[in-house]
């Protein structure tokens, strides 16, 4: 599968005109555009930038997904003069994490989003999804909801399936996926790994850094405490009720708050 045509690099959008800068890195299979509606409502006090990560909406594709990778490509996007508050979720926010023990001097503060500095192995459900994705046959496609129907029985739930499809662009008469599916499913294993082998001994950040877990998801828990601690010491932890791992989007008017509350 080739490509959509794409320009090199990140792809970016910007909201606001002045105050401090917020920068947003979404999960797997997302878009910087999940996070429109929070970005609008920061953007009278704050200069925010959604970014599309590596592999993911109208950013460039990769040969490999590289944690480390992913996040100095991130990294590139700021400069220490005008250092960032990050806001990462999932795979993002492992991204954003790697950002700030990588290059601390570029994060004023950090904002992780149901995700901890751990292996998960939730590997076999996002399979099925890129499974399925992939099994789609793009050229007998007419319309959109042509691809809702075929993938209904491999992804029951619609909200689940609105979500990847997403990802379904069409132009020039023509339908491709944004994302680079046949890389993300070859290295779903590293997606839901933590680098720790090749990041320093003692690395930390140790800016401020607020933790926000769903209620209803099991990506942060108290097992998972020990390792948020040691590589970000200054964490404080708050859990959304009635959110599940998209809490942003499931909550989004308390996430908003929380998050407005612990912005500069």
């Amino acid at each position: 599968m080739s490509a959509p045509s794409r320009a090199p690099g990140l792809h970016t959008t910007s909201m606001g005109e002045s105050g401090p800068l917020v920068v947003f890195c979404h999960g797997l299979f997302g878009q910087g555009k999940n996070w429109t509606r929070i970005g609008k409502a920061l953007a009278g006090d704050h200069r925010v930038l959604l970014v599309d990560m590596p592999d993911h909406g109208r950013s460039a594709w990769s040969e490999e997904f590289d944690y480390l990778a992913a996040a100095d490509q991130v990294a590139e996007l700021f400069s220490a003069d005008d250092p960032v508050a990050l806001v990462g979720h999932s795979m993002g926010g492992k991204i954003a994490m790697l950002v700030a023990l990588r290059h601390p001097v570029l994060v004023e503060r950090l904002c992780v989003v149901d995700v901890a500095p751990v292996a998960y192995h939730h590997a076999s459900e996002f399979a099925g999804y890129i499974e399925a994705m992939r099994g789609l046959d793009l050229d007998a496609l007419e319309r959109r909801s042509d691809a809702d129907a075929a993938l209904e029985d491999a992804v029951p739930n619609p909200v689940v399936r609105g979500f990847l499809l997403q990802n379904l662009r069409h132009h020039d008469g023509t339908w491709a996926w944004q994302l680079n599916l046949e890389v993300l499913g070859r290295d779903l294993e590293r997606l839901g790994s933590w680098p720790e082998d090749r990041l320093p001994s003692g690395a930390t950040y140790d800016g401020p850094v607020l933790w926000v877990a769903g209620e209803n998801s099991d990506y942060v828990t108290d097992e998972y405490a020990a390792a948020m601690d040691r590589w970000f010491p200054k964490n404080r932890r708050v859990t959304i009720k009635d959110a599940g791992h998209w809490v942003h989007s499931e909550q989004p008017d308390v996430f908003g708050e929380v998050l407005k509350r612990f912005l500069p």
